[in-house]
């Protein structure tokens, strides 16, 4: 480290701090908060003197730079930037939060002492990560602004990531999309939410990011041309109605249009709705906000017509982080739909700039909102034991990162849900003790299971029974925090009684055959039922989940039940580790014994020509391989990045066989069955395990399993099963 900064360093350090007093020129009034900010920098500066980072900068002009993000794209204030200025003082340098209290006060003092704990997150196991994560979150209700300058800290990592390590830009993107895009979303932060989204993607997968960018950038020019063809009438009509706005056009993200290539198995050049516009107004004072937004609607579906089930009315029921907006799907010149956007100019900046805004527009009413109800959930929800630390972070993610619903009880009062929340999760999110007892319920008065999901606009009564408890299924069937938190909180307090009737039960059994229960015994059993360990066998044993009719049949098999198909590796070097550059092949035998096998992820089954990613469990020495944009690889590598084996690809494989699954859709006629089945087996020789197929109002639709060698041979089966007559969609699914 060098005893001070060059002349040249200085020079950039002096513009880059004036430039961020010019920012703060717009919340900054009082000299106390300017005096305030230049304490903060000089300290800072003194602190991280002659420091630079990896890119060879200056290491303050990282929190600058981020004190920079905290006043332009958040709004925060002057405690939030002398705070982001002194955020890594007490991590990185000799100074104590005491010393920051001292000088600064107890609130800064605070804010700093929030973020030194947060950056446990990034430096440390998975179980550390998400005490420092649980322990950080709790301070959302009583000061937000140490999540918001997180956020702004880790914008500016994930966009001077360039000089980073390999492993790590994975490492760190991968936690970012994991973590913190959905907190920023949370946050009410779109802007920053798609950024960190878009990087992440960038540095995850570059090949693909730039191939999307590269044709957004082609198609520029004929997309901006239909953007203002669009716009034209709309503006007119508009104007003559006396109506002051601004129209602009917004072209989606890379990493949503990504998203909807790897979630509907779609090219680039398929999608249709590349663009939004939006709308936004100078409301009038004698007219309510809302009623302006759906008198703007009916002006612009004179010109255009509507798609009625694409309507989202987040005025009347704004969403849980506050924002607010009246959005239609219109159909547009040459036969094209495109996403309307219209909201008021207090709506416009609650969008762009999230909880400060929000914040601020709400101490004009006293009354609770969403945003504070939803504070209060994820507070409570961090207060519940859990002794999983992976269960933990997955439960808070929850909570954050989902599209809505509104659901309605008996009495009509509404209550948010995500999308995919089924009558239990309504249940748990009306009372817990409603949901443990829950056994059915009345949607729109008619009588549905306890599993069923839940539409935009369902009315739910539940149905309970004193005699009704949570099982493990539940688990499987509810989508919110809450809903698993009750249910797992439940279990646990009944397992210890579960385990010992389960032990009781098994010891009998075993008795019967005069066999001692042993680890050659469990070797056989905890497989065959699905358990991973003795006390999971024992619960479910207990509860009645598992029975041992079946045990002697297991016990007499020489070999587990579920057996997982392994492949060798191929080396050109010896294997060290995920930061090794070497590429990995999977699909050829190696004589190396102490090389790690491959296993195929169950969850995704990459089958070859998909594009993979591996996953290293250190303790078995064996290799996940998992398709590129699976979301639990993204998970693990969020948490575990050292572990990602990114070098990986497929070998000159033998012929194997892989399962695969379509998703098919038509006009169904007369022999359509027996012509898929020709398609099939007869003309390309593709084994087919499961055919299941349903039809009704002259539609037909279903699913296909068949085992195919690789990517080229599924394509081919799905191009033929296209062609075939009355077949509208084909879609792999897995």
């Amino acid at each position: 480290m060098a005893a001070g900064y060059t002349e040249e360093h200085e020079i950039i350090i002096t513009d880059r701090f004036n430039d961020l007093l010019a920012s703060c020129a717009k919340t900054v009034k009082k000299e106390e908060e300017w005096e305030l900010i230049r304490k903060a920098f000089f300290l800072a500066k003194e602190a991280h003197k002659g420091v630079l980072r990896r890119s060879g900068e200056p290491y303050i002009l990282h929190p600058i730079a981020v004190a920079k993000i905290v006043v332009d794209e958040i709004g925060l204030g002057a405690k939030s930037v002398a705070a982001a200025l002194l955020h890594d003082v007490v991590e990185d340098t000799e100074y104590t939060v005491e010393e920051i209290e001292t000088i600064f006060g107890e609130k800064i003092a605070y804010m700093v002492d929030g973020l030194t704990k947060m950056a446990g997150v990034v430096n440390s196991d998975t179980s550390k990560q998400a005490a420092y994560f649980r322990k950080v979150l709790l301070t959302l209700s009583d000061d937000v602004r140490v999540i918001l300058i997180k956020i702004a800290d880790r914008l500016h990592n994930m966009r001077t990531m360039a000089s980073m390590p390999r492993d790590k830009q994975i490492k760190i993107s991968s936690e970012t999309l994991y973590l913190f895009a959905p907190l920023a979303y949370r946050l009410g932060l779109y802007a920053i939410k798609t950024e960190l989204e878009d990087l992440s993607l960038k540095y995850r997968y570059p090949e693909q990011y730039f191939e999307i960018a590269d044709k957004l950038n082609a198609t520029e020019h004929d997309r901006l041309e239909f953007i203002e063809r669009f716009i034209a009438p709309i503006r007119q009509r508009l104007h003559e109605s006396g109506i002051d706005c601004t129209i602009v056009g917004r072209v989606k993200s890379v990493f949503s249009i990504w998203s909807k290539m790897q979630r509907k198995g779609i090219a680039f050049e398929d999608i249709y709705d590349l663009f939004a516009i939006r709308i936004v107004f100078k409301p009038t004072e004698l007219i309510p906000e809302k009623s302006q937004c759906w008198h703007i609607y009916s002006l612009i579906t004179d010109i255009y017509p509507p798609k009625p089930d694409r309507i989202r009315d987040w005025v009347n029921f704004p969403k849980a982080n506050g924002y607010e907006a009246l959005h239609a799907t219109v159909m547009g010149p040459n036969g094209v739909w495109a996403e309307v956007q219209i909201r008021s100019e207090r709506m416009e900046e609650i969008a762009e700039r999230g909880f400060a805004a929000h914040w601020k527009y709400k101490q004009e009413h006293s009354s609770e909102d969403e945003f504070d109800k939803w504070l209060k959930e994820v507070k409570n929800a961090l207060k519940g034991p859990t002794d999983d630390a992976v269960e933990f972070l997955d439960n808070v993610r929850l909570t954050l990162y989902t599209s809505e619903i509104v659901a309605f009880t008996p009495k009509g009062e509404p209550r948010k849900m995500p999308q995919g929340a089924t009558v239990l999760d309504f249940a748990y999110n009306i009372h817990t003790n409603l949901g443990n007892k829950a056994i059915g319920a009345k949607v729109n008065h008619k009588i549905e299971s306890i599993y069923e999901t839940l539409k935009n606009g369902d009315q739910v009564e539940i149905i309970t029974s004193d005699n009704a408890t949570p099982s493990l299924e539940w688990l499987e069937h509810v989508t919110t925090a809450k809903a698993k938190q009750s249910i797992t909180t439940y279990l646990k307090r009944s397992r210890e009684n579960n385990v010992e009737r389960g032990i009781e039960l098994f010891d009998r059994k075993m008795r019967e055959f005069g066999i001692k229960p042993s680890a050659r015994v469990f070797r056989k059993v905890l497989p065959a039922y699905e358990c991973s360990n003795k006390d999971e066998f024992y619960s479910k044993l207990g509860s009645g989940i598992i029975n041992l009719d079946s045990v002697d049949k297991v016990l007499r098999q020489n070999s587990m039940s579920k057996v997982l198909k392994f492949w060798d590796i191929q080396l050109t070097k010896p294997f060290k580790s995920g930061k090794d550059s070497t590429t990995l092949l999977v699909g050829n035998n190696s004589n190396d014994s102490n090389a790690p096998k491959f296993v195929i992820a169950e969850d995704c089954n990459p089958i070859p020509g998909d594009e993979i990613v591996g996953y290293r469990n250190p303790e078995t020495n064996t290799i996940v391989v998992h398709k590129a944009g699976c979301e639990e690889v993204t998970r693990l590598a969020s948490q575990h990045g050292e572990n990602i084996v990114s070098s990986i690809k497929w070998s000159s494989y033998k012929a194997e066989s892989y399962l695969a699954e379509v998703e098919i859709r038509g006009i169904d006629r007369i022999g359509i069955l027996v012509d898929l089945s020709q398609v099939i087996t007869v003309e390309l020789g593709i084994n087919i395990r499961e055919l299941a197929i349903q039809s009704h109002d002259g539609i037909f639709e279903g699913k296909v399993s068949v085992y195919v060698k690789d990517t080229e041979n599924l394509n081919a089966l799905m191009k033929s099963v296209d062609n075939i007559k009355g077949i509208e969609k084909v879609k792999r699914i897995l």
